[in-house]
C-alpha cells in the first residue's frame, strides 16, 4: 500500500492520522511540498478553511497538491473545511482554495458551532448507516455532471465523489466508524 498523507497545517488532522494507522497504513504529516513525495493519497481535515487556503498559499502547497492530483499520483479526501479548500467554487466568500472538486460550497451551511449535530446517514456503498458528525458544516450546493452524489442530509448533499476526490461535509474521524477510511485506502490510494 502506498502511503497516506494528512494535510497537518491546522484543524483536526491528528484523528484522520491515528484511525487510518489503525487500519495499517503508512501516514505522513503533510505541511510541505515535499512532503508530498511519494504518497497515494492526502486527507483534508476540518478545520479553518480561511487558514488552511492561506497556510496551504504560503507554503506552495496548493501548488503542489494540484500537480501531483493532475499528474494522476494522488487521491484527495477533503472533510468539512477540507471539502471547502477542494471545491471549484465556495459561493459565500474569497478565500484561497484549490478549484479541483466540480462542485459548489456554502460554508457553514449547517449553523454555527452551537448548532453541531450528529445524524445516521444513508451512505451510497455502505451496507448501514454512517454516524456523520456535523460542525459548522458547509453544504455541497450544485455538483457537476461528473461528480457523483452519495450522501444526502434533508434533501442537502454532504458526501460527493469526483474521480480520485471526496467531498464530505461531515467528520468521519470523530466516530469509531473506520469504513469510509478503509475505503479511501482500498479504492483511491491503493489505485
Amino acid at each position: 500500500m502506498k502511503h497516506v498523507g494528512v494535510l497537518a497545517l491546522q484543524g483536526d488532522f491528528r484523528e484522520h492520522k491515528l484511525m487510518l494507522e489503525r487500519l495499517g497504513a503508512r501516514v505522513r504529516e503533510v505541511r510541505l511540498p515535499e512532503h508530498l513525495e511519494g504518497l497515494g493519497g492526502l486527507v483534508v481535515p476540518g478545520g479553518e478553511s480561511t487558514t488552511i487556503g492561506k497556510l496551504a498559499t504560503e507554503y506552495g502547497l496548493d501548488a503542489a497538491v494540484r500537480q501531483a492530483y493532475e499528474a494522476g499520483d494522488l487521491s484527495i479526501w477533503g472533510t468539512c473545511a477540507g471539502a471547502i479548500w477542494i471545491a471549484r467554487e465556495i459561493l459565500d466568500y474569497q478565500q484561497p482554495h484549490l478549484g479541483l472538486m466540480d462542485i459548489a460550497v456554502r460554508r457553514n451551511a449547517f449553523g454555527r458551532q452551537v448548532d453541531s449535530f450528529e445524524v445516521d446517514l444513508e451512505v451510497e456503498g455502505l451496507n448501514a448507516p454512517f454516524r456523520a458528525v456535523f460542525i459548522r458544516a458547509p453544504e455541497i450546493v450544485r455538483a457537476g455532471e461528473g461528480v457523483r452524489v452519495r450522501a444526502r442530509h434533508e434533501g442537502r448533499v454532504v458526501f460527493a465523489e469526483q474521480e480520485r476526490m471526496w467531498a464530505m461535509a461531515f467528520h468521519p474521524e470523530l466516530t469509531g466508524d473506520d469504513r469510509l477510511h478503509r475505503e479511501f485506502l482500498a479504492r483511491l490510494v491503493a489505485s
